[in-house]
């Protein structure tokens, strides 16, 4: 199971079970959107129409990402499997804009770990 690269978990701990980071103020949110873009402009090779494509694909994962770890009425788990369907619903609507060779691309980056995205 591939999970966009991007926005890959942190190291979990209990007090964030879904591994999204969080800010100074202590909100969650995950990795910035002009980050994440710029990541995988650079290791994607984006063209500009792409990059145009998928940056409100960020930015609405990053929002729900919000909501979803701010909601205080969401278990543990059920915050996890809505964050993980989260990621996958947006890593497949960013394959869509991806040629064949991107796509191979972001298979390896997805396989790797990305602290550089977490502030880690």
């Amino acid at each position: 199971m591939f999970i966009l690269a991007l926005t890959a978990p942190a190291p979990q701990s209990a007090a964030d079970p879904a591994g999204v980071d969080k800010n100074e103020h202590g909100q969650s949110g995950g990795p910035k959107v002009e980050k994440q873009l710029k990541f995988l402009t650079e290791r994607l090779d984006l063209a500009v129409n792409q990059q145009a494509k998928i940056k409100p694909i960020l930015q609405e994962l990053h929002d729900a990402l919000q909501k979803i770890m701010q909601d205080e009425s969401l278990t543990d788990n059920q915050r996890l499997d809505n964050v993980r369907t989260l990621r996958l619903r947006g890593d497949k609507q960013i394959r869509e804009i991806l040629n064949d060779d991107q796509r191979k691309k972001l298979d390896q980056v997805e396989a790797e770990p990305h602290p550089e995205l977490h502030d880690n």
